[in-house]
């Protein structure tokens, strides 16, 4: 007799990456894949699905369920179901930091500020999607004409004693602006800070809509960008949590649900693994 699958997945299907995540029978976060997105997003959350099969050594008949998220959820063919990304974010951070009450999430396309409960529930959320200015779009246009990797931007940006504020509020012009100011003579790292700086404004008026109440997770892609933590914390004067895991926030928060949908079964685990 063949055992019943005990793995759950969530693929998040966002504007810049695509993540994975697969989950067990209790809960607890197995592994996770990663790959660009591109512009096929079918293509793009079959391999990621794929690899992530790979990566644990499962075939797709041990998976009992699937549930996609991100601006891409409806293009994920093999899924059973979708569930909103502030949804996702909220249960993702929720269980890496289990005390969590207000979620950042940043990405590619947008930035949510969530306030969540003690259950990782959604009690209110913020989110700029109508421009790119507090998103991690902005960073990455200001790294193509800088002739810089997105990693590169983040981690130079640390070496600032003096940052220049970027006044420019639509991303566009930013990038002419950025190249103006190094024109004029001022620094890389400081012109590179600024603009950390600009996104960390936009994103805590977001947060300030929805309430800042500690502890707060950073999730998304850009909450592996060094210089965007530095500069968020120097302006809310909060640490924020993050670590290597929080990027696959929505994916974890997607595997959960997938685990909930297919078993009725509330979370055992807390902090993943």
């Amino acid at each position: 007799m063949q055992a019943s699958p005990s793995y759950y997945a969530g693929i998040d299907a966002g504007s810049t990456y695509t993540k994975g995540a697969l989950v067990d029978d209790r809960g607890r976060l197995v592994d996770t894949a990663l790959d660009m997105t591109g512009i096929n997003i079918v293509t793009a959350t079959k391999k990621v699905y794929g690899l992530l099969l790979q990566k644990c050594g499962l075939r797709e008949s041990d998976v009992g369920y699937v549930v996609g998220t991100g601006y891409g959820r409806y293009r994920i063919t093999f899924g059973n179901s979708q569930v909103t990304e502030i949804g996702c974010h909220a249960r993702g951070a929720h269980h890496l930091f289990p005390t969590t009450r207000t979620v950042l999430d940043m990405g590619g396309q947008d930035t949510k500020a969530i306030r969540i409960n003690a259950h990782g529930e959604v009690v209110d959320f913020s989110m700029n999607d109508k421009c790119a200015a507090g998103t991690g779009r902005f960073i990455e246009g200001s790294a193509r004409v800088l002739g810089l990797s997105l990693k590169d931007v983040g981690e130079l940006s640390l070496n600032s004693n003096n940052p220049i504020k970027i006044s420019s509020t639509c991303a566009v012009f930013a990038e002419t602006e950025t190249q103006e100011q190094l024109a004029w003579g001022n620094k890389l790292e400081d012109v590179l800070y600024g603009i950390h700086s600009s996104i960390a404004t936009r994103a805590i008026g977001l947060l300030r809509r929805v309430g800042i109440e500690p502890e707060i997770t950073f999730t998304g892609g850009v909450s592996q960008n060094p210089g965007m933590i530095r500069s968020l914390e120097e302006q809310l004067g909060h640490h924020l949590n993050h670590d290597s895991k929080t990027m696959f926030c929505g994916a974890l928060g997607a595997a959960l649900f997938a685990r909930e949908k297919a078993t009725n079964a509330p979370e055992t685990e807390g902090r993943a693994a």
